[in-house]
């Protein structure tokens, strides 16, 4: 399990024990400075006193791969996400293509590469060719560092290391266009052309080595600074209260509803929707980093508002159905959804 934001604070693996879980990642220094000191710091897995295993981050692997000012996305030869032909072409052109409002956005279509640190108006010509052959260069640097990782680190620890390696999915095709590439040429190099380092799952790995350091993880989260400011700051700490008694009413109402049926079903599934959207950690990122705050605060009232009426409308049974289907066709993630896991 990838807890959100990689963050961990005392007690989590208590309940991903319960739910059968049997390892959690978290980033370098949540394993790193656990107690007592993990003998084999953070390259090998620590379990907790509940039994659930916890895999550290590794840094410098994750660097090279995130980082767009130090990792391998940011070079010139790759494609560039933000010059797109939504804004390039001539509106005449385009217009066919956009939505019904007729406003430029972004379409997909990209012709140009990052360059170098250039204005958007200065980017060259793109070419797949070249990019898909830099991206096989860079999966063979990858698999040179990893090497040296390991002719390091084995003789400090004694024994070989486990390189951690966890990114955002989003990350290969999306903001980096030619990381899916880079993950083929990745997986045929390990295996064609080298013998010294194996790809692993963290489930393989707990199998072949049952017996791991007993630790308590230290509080972390990746998030500027390691640890909780990001969410927690003069900047969104006003969103918690709302949060906090949403919580306590969605457990009020899954204990008192438990065999509901039909309308009220439909209801309190939906509140559990509203609720898990108003809890997403995206919004006190949003404003922190002081960008697109005012939809942040806008998608948070909204569905802080929309739990705050279904509740209304359940505790005195009174559901608008009208308004229901609307709250569902707006926000319909979690189709499965079962309001009871909050009782």
């Amino acid at each position: 399990f990838w807890l959100p934001e990689c963050a961990y604070t005392y007690g989590l693996e208590q309940y991903l024990h319960e739910e059968g879980v049997r390892y959690f990642l978290l980033d370098t220094h949540g394993v790193l400075h656990a107690e007592p000191r993990p003998k084999y710091g953070s390259f090998a897995p620590v379990i907790t006193h509940q039994g659930v295993a916890a895999f550290a981050r590794d840094r410098e692997s994750s660097k090279q791969v995130w980082s767009a000012v130090e990792g391998y996305p940011g070079d010139p030869t790759y494609r560039e996400f933000y010059r797109d032909l939504g804004y390039d072409a001539d509106y005449g052109y385009i217009h066919p293509y956009l939505h019904s409002d007729g406003v430029r956005r972004n379409i997909g279509i990209k012709y140009h590469r990052i360059t170098g640190k250039v204005s958007l108006s200065d980017k060259q010509v793109y070419s797949p060719s070249a990019a898909r052959e830099k991206s096989a260069s860079h999966a063979g640097n990858f698999i040179f560092n990893r090497q040296h990782q390991l002719k390091y680190w084995s003789p400090l620890i004694g024994r070989k290391p486990l390189i951690v390696a966890p990114y955002d999915a989003e990350l290969f095709g999306h903001w980096w266009f030619e990381g899916p590439a880079f993950l083929e040429y990745l997986f045929l190099k390990m295996h064609h052309d080298q013998d010294e380092i194996r790809p692993i799952t963290p489930s393989e790995y707990l199998s072949e080595n049952q017996r791991l350091q007993v630790c308590q993880p230290n509080p972390s989260s990746w998030g500027a600074g390691g640890y909780f400011d990001v969410w927690v700051n003069s900047h969104n700490d006003w969103i918690y209260q709302h949060v906090h008694v949403a919580e306590e009413r969605m457990v009020e109402m899954a204990r008192h509803h438990a065999s509901a049926t039909g309308l009220l079903e439909r209801a309190l599934n939906q509140a559990a929707r509203e609720l898990l959207l108003a809890q997403s950690s995206d919004w006190a990122f949003i404003m922190t980093t002081e960008t697109h705050v005012a939809y942040a605060h806008k998608r948070f009232k909204d569905h802080v508002g929309r739990f705050n009426q279904l509740y209304d409308q359940i505790t005195q049974d009174r559901i608008d159905e009208g308004f229901l289907r609307w709250a569902e066709s707006l926000d319909n993630l979690f189709p499965e959804l079962d309001f009871r896991v909050y009782s």
